[in-house]
């Protein structure tokens, strides 16, 4: 199967309209879509019109009808994912799991240092996590931060796992630490 190469614009209308459909399980509408993206309407009908000619989206008639992504977009995104991902190591409860995809690290309430918490947004399914389970994330491929802490929540709507920071770091380019 060839790449297909997406615009920045129409990578983002994709991954929203994934999201969205993922949350309702049914088809989106444009407008939706157009808010999440802050863009107007006519825009996203545009850009949908490229993206069906592409075969990643199909359009639903009728009055429940919008888009809904074609199971070639999962691969057309999870191709543009993956050219610019490189895996993030992860461990379950001490164990590595290989192929886990953490798409994002998001850290909440950093300016409380004793309720740090990192929002981990994976791929794939998070049923197998509980609360109390020891989490490593990374070292992440650029700033090879490391992230230990405890699974305090699941948010399943955004496919994530809630940590409490034990501890974080990451090393300094060839620094050495200020005296």
């Amino acid at each position: 199967m060839s790449s297909i190469e997406l615009t920045p614009s129409q990578k983002k209308i994709l991954e929203a309209l994934i999201n969205l459909h993922r949350e309702t399980e049914s088809a989106v509408k444009g407008e939706a879509i157009a808010k999440e993206v802050d863009r107007n309407p006519g825009t996203i009908r545009n850009q949908m019109q490229s993206l069906k000619a592409l075969q990643l989206v199909e359009g639903v008639p009728g009055p429940k009808g919008g888009y809904k992504p074609t199971g070639t977009a999962f691969d057309a995104l999870e191709l543009q994912e993956m050219d610019q991902a490189a895996d993030v190591p992860f461990q379950h409860n001490g164990e590595a799991i290989e192929g886990a995809n953490v798409q994002e690290i998001d850290l909440t309430s950093v300016h409380h240092p004793e309720l740090c918490r990192a929002e981990i947004r994976m791929q794939g399914s998070i049923s197998d996590f509980h609360e109390g389970d020891s989490i490593v994330v990374g070292p992440t491929p650029l700033s090879k931060l490391r992230i230990d802490g405890t699974l305090d929540g699941k948010d399943d709507t955004n496919n994530s796992l809630i940590l409490t920071i034990d501890e974080m770091r990451a090393p300094a380019d060839g620094e050495t630490p200020a005296k």
